[in-house]
């Protein structure tokens, strides 16, 4: 039988949220020490355990049908390698963290004009340089392969270019973040090259699982009480919601439940002025799965 192959970060907080994305879509497998292969017990899918810079060379040669992997490290290896022919099919919303420029936070450097003659120190010499190009910056690059927020102290670069998630890292090296170049999440990858017909059946089939996991991860189930004159302001308050589901009251012709689907962020303030408007009884409930 025919198995789809997915390249995951074999280590760290990309693989650990990618794994978490896939148990939630109903796959069983376990992950054992040092094993590079993870077989799916409940699905024709094989993970790939592999480094996460790996992962696009791995899904443009064939050896992985799809991939999860940072968009920071796609775009990386996309502008490096102009050959990969690859696409994104879809932004995962996890494992998010930006690529930001910084520079000590008492020195000279304060924006991305002041880079102009600078050397900048970078593990993503790539996208530092098609940036740098797209603002008519001209400056030295410093490839490091890590702990690039040293190279100003160490006297080797005068800004960094790196990945941000707190910023604590930045803070503790006396550096301060002054322009973000890419706003970084996982991303599933795919090669434009047609899957066979037996794969693409298990791959169309895990998409749509995808699609109900990470669409459900912002979503939110309401329900509420409320007159019935009230019904068309509620609608109109509820956040990124269809027309909601109204339902009579037994016994009181005057009320009805309001349920709706939101797919977008419920706010205290939302409660607030859906019960200014007659609203009672509100519940708001987390959605697991969703399927269209």
């Amino acid at each position: 039988m025919e198995r789809l192959r997915i390249a995951i970060q074999k280590k760290g907080r990309l693989a650990d949220d990618s794994f978490v994305l896939l148990r939630k879509c109903g796959l069983r497998f376990s992950v054992r020490g040092d094993g590079l292969l993870a077989r799916v017990k409940n699905l024709p899918v094989d993970l790939l355990l592999v480094r996460d810079d790996d992962i696009p060379a791995f899904v443009a040669g064939g050896a992985s049908d799809i991939g999860l992997v940072g968009e920071n490290v796609y775009q990386e290896e996309v502008l490096t390698h102009s050959a990969l022919d690859l696409e994104i099919i879809r932004r995962l919303g996890f494992s998010k963290c930006q690529l930001a420029l910084a520079a000590d936070k008492d020195g000279p450097i304060c924006g991305v004009v002041d880079l102009q003659g600078a050397k900048i120190a970078t593990s993503y010499p790539a996208i530092l340089q098609a940036f740098l190009d797209k603002n008519n910056i001209n400056a030295g690059i410093v490839e490091m392969k890590g702990a690039v927020e040293l190279a100003p102290r160490i006297d080797i670069a005068d800004a960094i270019c790196d990945l941000v998630s707190s910023g604590a890292t930045l803070e503790a090296n006396g550096l301060a973040p002054f322009a973000t170049i890419l706003k970084s999440e996982a991303v599933l990858i795919k090669s434009k090259q047609a899957l066979c017909p037996a794969r693409q059946d298990i791959y169309q089939r895990l998409l749509r699982r995808i699609d109900g996991v990470v669409k459900s991860q912002d979503s939110k189930y309401i329900m509420l009480n409320a007159p019935a004159d009230a019904v068309a302001r509620i609608a109109e308050i509820l956040p990124g919601s269809d027309a909601p589901t109204v339902i009579p009251l037994a016994g009181n012709p005057d009320l009805v439940a309001v349920q709706a689907v939101c797919t977008e962020n419920v706010f205290w303030e939302t409660l607030e002025d859906l019960k200014a408007v007659g609203a009672r009884s509100i519940l708001v409930l987390p959605i697991e799965k969703m399927m269209g």
